[in-house]
């Protein structure tokens, strides 16, 4: 079985933008208009210099950076040879979803939890405190609360509907607070991308060759229409090549957490490592390309009640195929209490479909 492992160098950035000038304001309701005025399947982009196809692009970043900000955070790290502590200065990008101060942004933005101070700067520049209220390193996802008024919410696309070949536009910050509001543009390059990171492995990302470098971490990426419909991730050490998490994996863990203040995720309760990372690590070949090898079994917990086993390669939650932990993570956010389903299996190179309830 081949292996392949992308080397993808995750980054942070800051972002707060400001309001364009009264041509591209006119300029947009005049792009608005002929959205309305047409069905979505017959607007065409032309994308050949004329000042009509740079007026989408003027249009998309005067739309939606009134919902970007930037995040600042602060985190305390360790020396292991000598035990000195040291505090580390971050940067990264989030953009509202809700009117009542709740930002989206990535984990990684937020030292995955165990950043010391979060602060946030609006789109008119103004500096407030922001408190991580949730967040998952396993998808690298983390939503930050402000309280303050007057928030523009983004627009939140349909991810299911991208294609490849679809204009892609991120807003983000390149290099930390140097460059404020930059606004790179490009194409949806591929789907369902599979890359590892220092921390993670991450499945079913957007491919963009819109210019993602250094600093634009938590940042949208956004259609022609001005609709959030990525989370910018991580960069490829190579050119233009970068990923987005898919808004949709966003929506339902987003809308949890705002709606409901002691929101905790459904937990199935084991640990594991991916087939590829398990066949690279181990040399020992599986009779499967994809899923998690279980390697431990929380006692009691919905695994364990269900009967999975250390050994056994989980390969389906109900009709969700499983690559890696984060797969699982992201199933998990579509459970509530009293939830079931069944769980497919692989032990000893036999399929078995086992019962789960979360309880």
């Amino acid at each position: 079985m081949k292996f392949f492992r992308t080397l993808i160098s995750i980054v942070l950035v800051a972002v707060f933008a400001s309001a364009a000038g009264s041509y591209a304001t006119l300029k947009y309701l005049e792009y608005n208009n002929q959205l309305n005025q047409q069905p979505k399947e017959h607007i065409k982009i032309v994308n050949d210099g004329t000042t009509k196809s740079q007026n989408v692009y003027q249009a998309v970043a005067e739309k939606a950076s009134p919902s970007v900000v930037g995040i600042l955070s602060e985190s305390v790290s360790q020396d292991n040879l000598f035990s000195v502590k040291h505090k580390v200065q971050g940067s990264g990008t989030g953009f509202v979803v809700d009117k009542r101060g709740y930002i989206l942004t990535n984990s990684h933005v937020v030292s995955d939890g165990n950043a010391k101070s979060v602060r946030v700067i609006l789109h008119d520049n103004k500096l407030v405190r922001g408190n991580v209220v949730w967040y998952d390193s396993t998808i690298d996802l983390a939503v930050v609360k402000v309280n303050t008024s007057g928030l523009v919410p983004a627009e939140l696309g349909n991810s299911d509907d991208v294609r490849v070949g679809d204009i892609a536009i991120a807003i983000g910050n390149p290099l930390g607070t140097e460059l404020l509001s930059s606004v790179t543009q490009g194409i949806i390059s591929g789907l369902n991308r599979d890359v590892s990171t220092e921390n993670s492995n991450m499945s079913d990302l957007m491919q963009t060759d819109a210019s993602i470098n250094p600093g634009n971490s938590g940042g949208p990426l956004l259609n022609q229409e001005g609709q959030v419909i990525g989370i910018n991730t991580a960069k490829a050490n190579a050119d233009n090549l970068g990923f987005s998490i898919p808004i949709n994996t966003a929506k339902i863990v987003a809308q949890r957490v705002i709606e409901d203040n002691n929101y905790k995720k459904p937990v199935l309760g084991v640990a594991g490592i991916d087939v590829k990372t398990y066949v690279t690590y181990t040399g020992n070949q599986l009779d499967v390309d994809n899923g998690v090898v279980i390697r431990r079994v929380e006692n009691g917990a919905v695994a364990d009640k269900a009967g999975i086993e250390v050994g056994d390669i989980i390969i389906k939650i109900g009709e969700t195929d499983i690559k890696n932990m984060g797969s699982i993570s992201k199933k998990m956010y579509t459970y509530t209490k009293g939830s079931k389903d069944k769980i497919t299996i692989i032990r000893d190179g036999k399929k078995k479909e086992l019962n789960i309830e979360f309880k």
